[in-house]
C-alpha cells in the first residue's frame, strides 16, 4: 500500500470490488469515504480502482470497524506493487502450464 499523506481525491472503486472496504475486504456497513493521496490520484491514476486498478464506477469506502479501529488514518490505502503481483500470476501460471481460466 501507498501510505502517504492522503489528500482531497475521492478513491474509487470497479465493479467487481464495488462495496467493499479497502483495508479488510468486508462488505457490511460502509461508514467513511476513502482519500487517496495526490501521487494515487494524478494522470492516468485518476478515476481508477484503488485495489486492482480498473476503470473506478464507485467511491470507496472504510467500513464501521476499520474506522474504529482507526485504520482509516494509516494514510493512502491505494495498492502499489500491481505490476509484481501480475508478474507473479504469469510465472505461477507458468509453473503449471497456461490453463484457461
Amino acid at each position: 500500500m501507498c501510505r502517504k499523506q492522503p489528500g482531497i481525491a475521492i478513491g474509487r472503486l470497479c465493479e467487481k470490488h464495488d462495496g467493499k472496504c479497502v483495508v479488510c475486504d468486508s462488505i457490511v456497513h460502509p461508514c467513511t469515504l476513502v482519500r487517496v493521496c495526490d501521487e494515487c490520484s494524478n494522470g492516468s491514476f485518476q478515476s481508477k480502482c484503488v485495489i486492482c486498478g480498473g476503470v473506478g464506477i464507485s467511491d470507496a469506502y472504510y467500513c464501521k470497524e476499520c474506522t474504529q479501529l482507526e485504520k482509516d488514518r494509516d494514510g493512502c490505502p491505494k495498492i502499489v506493487n500491481l505490476g509484481s503481483a501480475k508478474t507473479d500470476l504469469y510465472y505461477e501460471r507458468k509453473k503449471y502450464g497456461f490453463k484457461k481460466r
